[in-house]
């Protein structure tokens, strides 16, 4: 296919004569025998958003890395505002007025929230760090953002999605001129990603330049200027926004039309079925209240909210991952000891899939089928031996079912894409046999393409009896996905959306997230 440039008009008058943000010329990535980046031409004008979009693997994150400094391409050249890139030294890149804000957060956990935002960059007086001066920027940040972090929260203490406001604010603080950002909305519920976006208009109209790594369609259409689409390593379109549809985006991306999941309706269940789980007062100190709720088999039950409701702290209470939790539990009838382990809750009949995939699911050393089997080794085990014939048969058949390539089920996880390394993490959990299967972020970091695939995957699993617990900050994923919705605040459950009487919308769940009267005019 013929390399395409983005060569946009600048958007200020009188400024026809500025340097492009960034120059690519012949961009080529080669990892072993796979072409990661085929020759890729692109020129950016400043003061625009680009985005950045294709499907897992790709080639959109390996530009950004070369981009960022992070990754040195096999052949190619890159001019940042005129100036020759230095590959392979991140610092450099942030010489030349390059800030990164990355998917894969590169927060301190140990650091205060304060401490992480202003990381490499403190502010000081006669060489004295100046505590009140960064706790007045970072104040004003949070405003700019419309967040709410304490200044001395412990970063590894707060939710992903605060964690991932640390690291935007980080880097918009930087005073980078080309700030790229990776997957930034991936774990912020829609408050925070119009906070961002606002930020994001804001910094344009002064002229910074950004660039967009982003799965969701949806909002690459309402922010940027320019939209290029990656496939299988090469530049496959790249054109104004006003050229674009997310239709035409998609297949762009794939080669062909795809039909995105919808949710579709399930046959009533018999009257007076028994539930397959129960809980009642959930209760884990700071985070949930006296959370009361069951699960039927075969349904799947969303949980929706807002950052900080408590959402993913409810589920890792019922998957034995926090000892300090307590509440009781009946499964298929039966009284079941409160979880005060993992392997307690799993012996249950429980599998968590986490919202972090590789600080909290995955060994990034190992290969992608032992990931997969790890959760239930003796079905593996013969005769007290493993053997890797085994182990890849029994987890090619998982794999398959979260459409994950085959092939590469002995690729090391740690050079898998974010949306190859969720299929891994997905097919872990469902190689336990759990009865119910709760799934935090299902969607983390993945292309329209693999969205459907899982979607549809956990559907069939339900219409097999498993009963599915899904939270995720896209409400209108909970939607799609969802046969009764619970809605969380302030760690208590604030309503019950039961979509058998119809579709629930997005403004039906921040309504009762922000307790708005469904019946006020």
């Amino acid at each position: 296919m013929t390399q395409a440039e983005a060569r946009i008009s600048p958007p200020r008058a009188g400024a026809a004569e500025a340097l492009p943000a960034f120059a690519a010329r012949g961009i080529t990535k080669r990892y072993g025998g796979t072409l990661a980046l085929d020759h890729i031409d692109l020129t950016l004008a400043a003061g625009q958003i680009h985005a950045l979009v294709g499907e897992n693997g790709a080639g959109k994150s390996t530009f950004l890395g070369a981009l960022a400094g992070r990754v040195v391409p096999s052949e190619g050249e890159i001019t940042v505002f005129g100036q020759p890139h230095v590959f392979g030294n991140p610092r450099e890149a942030r010489r030349l007025g390059i800030g990164t804000i990355y998917q894969e957060l590169t927060i301190i956990p140990r650091l205060s929230a304060v401490a992480n935002v202003f990381l490499g960059q403190p502010l000081s007086r006669a060489a004295i760090l100046s505590e009140a001066a960064m706790r007045r920027e970072f104040h004003d940040l949070c405003l700019r953002f419309d967040v709410s972090i304490r200044p001395d929260a412990i970063a590894g203490t707060l939710s992903t999605a605060d964690q991932q406001m640390l690291e935007i604010m980080r880097g918009v603080r930087s005073g980078a001129e080309l700030l790229l950002f990776d997957e930034p909305t991936t774990s912020l519920a829609p408050p925070e990603r119009e906070g961002l976006f606002r930020v994001m208009r804001q910094l344009r109209e002064q002229g910074k330049t950004m660039v967009l790594v982003s799965h969701n369609l949806e909002e690459v259409l309402a922010l940027a200027d320019t939209i290029t689409v990656f496939r299988d390593g090469k530049l496959a379109r790249s054109a104004p926004r006003a050229d674009w549809t997310k239709a035409t985006m998609v297949h762009a991306m794939v080669g062909h039309e795809v039909e995105e999941y919808r949710r579709v309706a399930r046959a009533a269940r018999p009257a007076g079925a028994a539930p397959l789980l129960t809980v009642k007062g959930v209760t884990l100190p700071g985070a949930c209240e006296d959370i009361s709720f069951s699960l039927q088999p075969g349904e799947i039950l969303g949980i929706g909210g807002l950052v900080g409701s408590g959402r993913s702290s409810l589920l890792r209470a019922l998957a034995g991952v926090e000892p300090k939790s307590r509440g009781e539990m009946i499964i298929e009838g039966h009284g079941t000891p409160w979880p005060a382990r993992p392997r307690q809750s799993m012996r249950a009949g429980l599998a968590l899939v986490p919202e972090d995939r590789k600080a909290q699911g995955l060994v990034l050393s190992m290969r992608a089928m032992d990931n997969i089997v790890m959760s239930n080794m003796g079905r593996v085990m013969r005769a007290g031996i493993l053997s890797d014939s085994t182990i890849a048969s029994a987890s090619r058949q998982i794999a398959r079912e979260f459409g994950y390539a085959e092939h590469r089920i002995g690729t090391i996880v740690r050079h898998l894409s974010g949306g190859n390394q969720q299929k891994v993490l997905l097919g872990k959990a469902r190689f336990s046999d759990p009865k119910i299967l709760m799934v935090d972020e299902p969607t983390r970091g993945i292309d329209i393409g693999a969205k459907d695939e899982i979607m549809s995957t956990l559907r069939a699993l339900a219409d097999q009896g498993m009963g599915i617990i899904v939270v995720s900050s896209d409400l209108e994923e909970v939607i799609q996905i969802s046969d009764r919705i619970l809605v969380m605040s302030h760690g208590r459950l604030v309503d019950e959306i039961d979509q058998s009487k119809g579709p629930a919308t997005v403004s039906d769940i921040l309504n009762s997230a922000f307790g708005v009267d469904k019946n006020a005019n």
